[in-house]
């Protein structure tokens, strides 16, 4: 326990997962899901180990290390989530072994989704990584633009999405549009969650593929479904024994260009707090000339950070041969 945390006054988290249950109160994406607090951007001294995310009808309490009166803190934001119409509050612990999630207040919520308009997404509240990343939702956004820009006007439109994990990228796409996706992703489990999630939205999966290959080492296993005109690569920092950003990222994106068209629009992600913006870009720039860093994309606003570089990158780059 931190020495900061012997003293907690809550008030802060409390207040700001107030408003942005009043907020969405009154907006037309009401049950949309979304982070109410986020510690981890250092922005709420005191509280970096905590975060709030709906899921509506449920809230999920996650405590990095252990607090002072963690239960006060669950019934006061119970108080909040209640009276706006959630029925069931989970304390995820990820400082205990297995990252234990408990329902604490309220009824347990028998088939907790994230909700993304019309879309939804199953999540696996027994697991550390319940099945759906909030943060990344400007790159989902993203996408979902490009596919409505080409689809009908480029022939033969293909995604590869690489790192797939639980194809929410593959579901936003198709929902979109007319394409094929290839989704990558060393683990099967995650891809079989992948092609139920695209069941579950009522969305064809024709041309939809779903491969458990490696990103790096496998890539002449999967290189020739190409060309692709659309690419989204966001691997985690460090996966052990298979993917490390340090070493592996930047040989990926040297190896890629041989599946791609001729102009192609990618996303490149990095979650990596160790590595600024400018190394990222120059990462990208020593891997192929024919790389040009359009934009970053704007973070998520439910994801405030202190150090624009510590937080989740998201490049849109354009590939030319």
């Amino acid at each position: 326990m931190t020495q900061a945390s012997n003293h907690l006054n809550w008030d802060p988290v409390l207040q700001a997962v107030g408003s942005k249950l009043q907020q969405s109160q009154s907006s037309q994406t009401l049950h949309d899901s979304r982070r109410l607090f986020h510690g981890r951007g250092h922005c709420y001294p005191g509280f970096d180990r905590v975060c709030v995310d709906s899921y509506f009808p449920a809230i999920l309490l996650t405590l990095f290390e252990e607090h002072e009166d963690e239960a006060g803190l669950a019934a006061q934001l119970w108080a909040l989530a209640e009276a706006c119409g959630y029925t069931g509050l989970a304390v995820q612990r990820r400082y205990l072994r297995g990252a234990p999630i408990a329902w604490e207040q309220g009824a347990p919520v028998e088939q907790p989704e994230a909700r993304r308009g019309e879309l939804r997404f199953p999540l696996t509240f027994e697991r550390q990584n319940v099945g759906f990343f909030l943060d990344i939702e400007p790159g989902r956004q993203w996408l979902e633009q490009q596919v409505r820009d080409k689809a009908g006007q480029v022939e033969n439109l293909k995604l590869l999405n690489l790192f797939a994990f639980t194809c929410a990228f593959s579901v936003v796409a198709r929902a979109a549009g007319e394409l094929e996706v290839l989704n990558i992703d060393l683990n099967k489990g995650v891809l079989k969650r992948g092609q139920a999630n695209h069941q579950y939205n009522q969305l064809a999966t024709k041309g939809i593929r779903f491969l458990a290959r490696d990103a790096l080492r496998d890539f002449k296993r999967y290189d020739r479904s190409g060309p692709f005109q659309l690419a989204v690569v966001d691997p985690p920092t460090r996966q052990k024994g298979a993917f490390d950003v340090e070493i592996n990222y930047a040989r990926l994106l040297e190896k890629l260009p041989a599946c791609l068209a001729d102009e192609a629009d990618l996303l490149f992600v990095l979650n990596s707090p160790a590595h600024s913006e400018v190394q990222f870009r120059e990462m990208i720039g020593n891997a192929n000339s024919g790389y040009e860093v359009m934009e970053r994309l704007p973070q998520n606003p439910d994801f405030p950070d202190k150090d624009l570089d510590a937080a989740l990158k998201m490049l849109h780059v354009k590939f030319r041969r």
